[in-house]
C-alpha cells in the first residue's frame, strides 16, 4: 500500500536584508557635540583662522617636553604648504590652539585633517597608547579684522598665563618667559627684545596682510599680558 506524503509548510517570511527600517536601527544618541559636523562656510584667502583642537578625557598632560618636541618634529613637515600654513600654536593640558592660513575652505579642511592626524599620532606614540585622541571636530573661528587677529595671537601664545590666572595662581609680571609649549619662541611681534632659538621653526611665516602686518596697528604683544583681562 503506497505511503502518503506529508505536505511541508512553506516559510513565507521576507528574508532578512541589510538596510531599511527596523526597530533599534541606526547610531545611538550620544553626547551633544560642541561643534556639529556641518559644512563650513566659504573662506576668503585673506582671512586667517583661529582653530582649537580638544582631546578626550583621561590623557596625560600634553605640556610635557617629550610630547612638544615630538609634535614639533612632525608639524615641521606640513606647516608651510602652498595653500595651507600653520603660523602660531600653543599646547595646553587637554587642548591646543592654532592660528592658520588657508586659500579656501576646502584647503582649510584638508590642512586641518593633516595637522590633526599628526597631532593624534604623536599623542599615541609618546604616551604608548592606541585609539582615538580628539574629542570633537576642530572648532574654527574666522578672523576678519586687525583687532581680532591681535587678540587671537595674544590668546594663543599667552594661553598658559590665562589658564594660570583662571585657576587663581599668582601670575607675576616680572617673572615673564616665553611659553616653551608654544611657537612664541619664533614670534617676532613681542614687545621688547627676545632671542630666537637656534632650532628650525615648526611654523610658517604669515602671508596674509592681517596676520603679517595688519594686527600691528593695535600694538605689539607684551609677554606679561593676560589675555581676556582688562
Amino acid at each position: 500500500m503506497p505511503r502518503r506524503s506529508r505536505q511541508l509548510a512553506l516559510d513565507l517570511r521576507p528574508p532578512r536584508r541589510w538596510g531599511g527600517w527596523r526597530p533599534g536601527a541606526g547610531r545611538k544618541p550620544g553626547c551633544v557635540r560642541r561643534d556639529p559636523h556641518r559644512r563650513r562656510p566659504p573662506l576668503a584667502e585673506r582671512h586667517p583662522c583661529h582653530v582649537t583642537l580638544k582631546v578626550i578625557r583621561g590623557l596625560p598632560s600634553l605640556r610635557s617636553v617629550r610630547f612638544v618636541a615630538e609634535l614639533e618634529r612632525s608639524w615641521r613637515q606640513v606647516c608651510d604648504g602652498p595653500r595651507f600654513r600653520l603660523v602660531h600654536y600653543s599646547i595646553q593640558d587637554d587642548h591646543a590652539h592654532l592660528i592658520v592660513e588657508a586659500a579656501s575652505a576646502r584647503d582649510l579642511a584638508c590642512g586641518l585633517k593633516s595637522i590633526a592626524a599628526r597631532f593624534a599620532r604623536a599623542v599615541n606614540r609618546v604616551f604608548r597608547r592606541r585609539g582615538p585622541v580628539l574629542a570633537d571636530r576642530a572648532h574654527v573661528r574666522v578672523l576678519r579684522t586687525p583687532r581680532e587677529v591681535r587678540h587671537a595671537i595674544a590668546y594663543c601664545l599667552l594661553n598658559a598665563r590665562r589658564h594660570a590666572a583662571q585657576l587663581g595662581r599668582r601670575v607675576h609680571r616680572w617673572a615673564v618667559r616665553i611659553d616653551p609649549a608654544s611657537s612664541g619662541r619664533w614670534f617676532s611681534g613681542w614687545r621688547g627684545s627676545w632671542l630666537r632659538p637656534p632650532d628650525p621653526p615648526a611654523v610658517a611665516q604669515p602671508r596674509t596682510w592681517l596676520l603679517a602686518v595688519g594686527w600691528l596697528r593695535h600694538g605689539r604683544i607684551d609677554p606679561s599680558e593676560i589675555p581676556g583681562r582688562a
